[in-house]
Order: C-alpha cells, then sequence, then structure tokens
C-alpha cells in the first residue's frame, strides 16, 4: 500500500477496458496525487458507484484539500460539494497519465491483440504497474 499523505490534491478518472473479449467491459478507477503524480487508490470493476466509491472513500479517510474529476454524473453524489472540483484542466495530470497507462502496458490499449484473460490478472498487473 502507498503512504498516503494529508491534506493533498487529487486527480479521480476513469479508463474502459476488456476482459476475454470486447463485449465484456470493465473499468478502472484510480486516483492520482497531483503534485507527486503516484497514484494512491485504485480498483477495477463495472461502471458503478460501487466502484467508484472504493477509491472515493480512501480520499476522505486521508482528508482530501480537493478532488478534480471529469464530468461524470455519478462523482456529484459520491464527493461532498466542498472537496468537489470540476474544471476545464482541473485532470489533464492524470488523463496524460491514461495515455501513458495504455503505452506501457499494452492490454489497455484501445487496439490491440493483448488483453487479460481474468479479472485477477488484470488486478494483479495494476498492483504491480502502480503499486511496485
Amino acid at each position: 500500500r502507498p503512504i498516503i499523505k494529508r491534506d493533498k490534491i487529487y486527480e479521480v478518472d476513469e479508463m474502459r477496458t476488456f476482459i476475454q473479449r470486447k463485449s465484456k467491459l470493465i473499468w478502472i478507477v484510480y486516483a492520482l496525487e497531483r503534485t507527486s503524480k503516484n497514484v494512491i487508490s485504485f480498483c477495477v470493476g463495472k461502471r458503478t458507484n460501487k466502484t467508484l466509491h472504493a477509491v472515493i472513500k480512501t480520499l476522505e479517510l486521508s482528508k482530501a484539500k480537493k478532488i478534480y474529476t471529469d464530468r461524470l454524473r455519478n462523482y456529484k453524489s459520491l464527493i461532498p460539494v466542498g472537496l468537489h472540483a470540476v474544471k476545464p484542466f482541473g485532470t489533464n495530470r492524470i488523463e496524460r497519465n491514461n495515455l501513458t497507462l495504455r503505452t506501457h502496458l499494452k492490454r489497455l490499449n484501445r487496439r490491440t491483440i493483448c488483453f487479460s484473460r481474468s479479472l485477477l490478472v488484470l488486478n494483479s498487473v495494476l498492483k504491480i504497474y502502480f503499486l511496485g
């Protein structure tokens, strides 16, 4: 587990991938600390409030100063109003990290012959990449 510091600014985003075939969509939701660009928390699952809440809960426990997200409606109900911010360039760092992640891990690429066969393998690869 990464060391989570208090009173930091975080960016949260989700990224789509698939398991076994393109009809089995899966989402990777993760939080990035803005200044150090370290991944603090991530969760792999369907695009539901349960998956998003797993990451948001970690940020709330760390007493975050501000949490920047994109315009996904689910965030409004999960993040308190004082912490949540949606700015035009608020998620630049995490969007750039999405591109780097897709470049380094070919199984996350949109058009590729590499893919994950199970959720366990995908979760393990992401743990090694994010926390290793």
